[in-house]
């Protein structure tokens, strides 16, 4: 035995541990708060965590290993600062990435989403939807799995966005009206047999696409910093809504919450899928635009591109403005209603409701604001979305949140 002594100080071995122990519990929040940007530096992760800096330097140390994060020792110091500067924090560009695919009305592509919000790779759009889910989800899988394999990413789980409410626990597509596909599909299921099929690791996961878009613009675009957040959005078909409240996406008992699509803003409109009449799904999406404004509907490209390449090339056409004006009349009667009821700090639109909110903000801020009573009182922010492809980003969310929740176990 030795007679050296340890160049230790008496304790340190045992308070390196402690803190490694408490800096472990601290993992999921604080990829969390790089993930959504709110701890850029080391100096900002230890204030929100509100942990010693020692602790806050083992834990991004420990998110470094991990391949999650970055962490930048020599940032240098901004101009007329004081002080040691901190260090900066990002996440891994080359880091982990998840499978995320979307389907819709016009087609369907496949994604690869690093953390924060950032996509790596996407597929080419396929504009065509077969009738049998488990063909498009095939498809779809098939096409991720070979942007896996060419970028030579590790996959931490997938992720599915559908235009259809997706009911919990089952994660059946209970209206999928755009697809032809049957009601109550199992969704959920079939894409997590694909995933495993495809030789995939990781957890699968299906949800509404409204629902997706509002997370991802929650967490990287538009929605950051609210609490209380309505979106609302019209993609290819249809007219969709999430909530998201104190920072968390609502989705009902069962998943079905907030089926904006057929609250009635029309009594005298066209007939509805869901056998009312005049709802926003078919008073305000792109099949209403081109409607009203006198254009049939052409093959060459999706409803969503002709209806925002008509709004934004021809809106000095007397046809085009007057439907256009009127489906914001009708979008910003919706609003005032979901305003009256849900008191959210922030609406964002999406699809072409975005479109249309750039066309003639005032006049859609004007309509929420009259028929509303807390818009009377001081207005509510109305934004367009902020995110190409939230939908996609959002989808990606869904995989990541297992990470986020505790990063050694997910990727042990």
């Amino acid at each position: 035995m030795s007679g050296k002594a340890d160049p230790r100080p008496a304790g340190e071995g045992t308070t390196s541990r402690t803190r490694l122990d408490r800096g472990r519990g601290a993992l999921g929040p604080a990829l969390e708060l790089v993930h959504t940007g709110r701890a850029p530096t080391r100096a900002v992760l230890t204030a929100e965590l509100g942990v010693t800096r020692a602790t806050a330097g083992a834990v991004a140390a420990e998110l470094e290993a991990l391949g999650l994060i970055r962490v930048d020792a020599r940032p240098g110091a901004a101009a007329g600062s004081q002080g040691r500067p901190s260090h900066r924090l990002s996440v891994a560009e080359d880091g982990p990435v998840a499978l995320a695919a979307q389907v819709h009305a016009d087609g369907f592509r496949a994604a690869l989403v690093g953390l924060g919000g950032r996509i790596v790779a996407t597929t080419p759009g396929c504009e065509v939807v077969d009738a049998d889910p488990a063909k498009v989800l095939g498809s779809v899988v098939a096409a991720g799995a070979e942007l896996l394999r060419e970028t030579g990413r590790r996959c931490v789980g997938a992720g599915l966005a559908v235009p259809s409410a997706v009911a919990e626990p089952e994660g059946l597509a209970l209206n999928p009206l755009h697809l032809a596909w049957p009601a109550g599909a199992p969704v959920r299921e079939i894409f997590t047999e694909q995933v495993r099929a495809a030789g995939l690791p990781g957890p699968a996961f299906a949800a509404n696409d409204v629902n997706l878009a509002a997370l991802a613009e929650h967490r990287h675009g538009a929605g950051r910093g609210s609490r209380d957040l309505l979106c609302v959005a019209t993609g290819h078909r249809g007219v969709g809504g999430a909530l998201v409240l104190d920072g968390r996406l609502h989705s009902g008992s069962s998943g079905l919450a907030l089926e904006v699509g057929h609250l009635a803003v029309n009594p005298e409109g066209r007939p509805c899928h869901c056998g009312s009449r005049g709802c926003l799904d078919v008073e305000a999406d792109p099949l209403a635009l081109l409607t009203a404004a006198g254009r049939a509907p052409g093959p060459e490209m999706s409803l969503l591109k002709q209806a925002d390449d008509l709004i934004r090339g021809q809106y000095a056409d007397p046809a085009v403005r007057t439907a256009a004006e009127a489906l914001i009349d009708r979008l910003g009667l919706g609003l005032a209603g979901l305003v009256n009821i849900l008191n959210p700090d922030r609406i964002i639109l999406g699809g072409l409701h975005r479109t249309l909110l750039e066309a003639d903000p005032d006049r859609l801020r004007a309509v929420v604001a009259d028929r509303s009573l807390w818009g009377r009182s001081g207005g509510v922010p109305i934004l367009p979305c902020t995110l190409d492809h939230n939908s996609l980003v959002g989808a990606a969310e869904l995989a990541w949140q297992p990470v986020l929740d505790d990063p050694l176990a997910a990727l042990a």
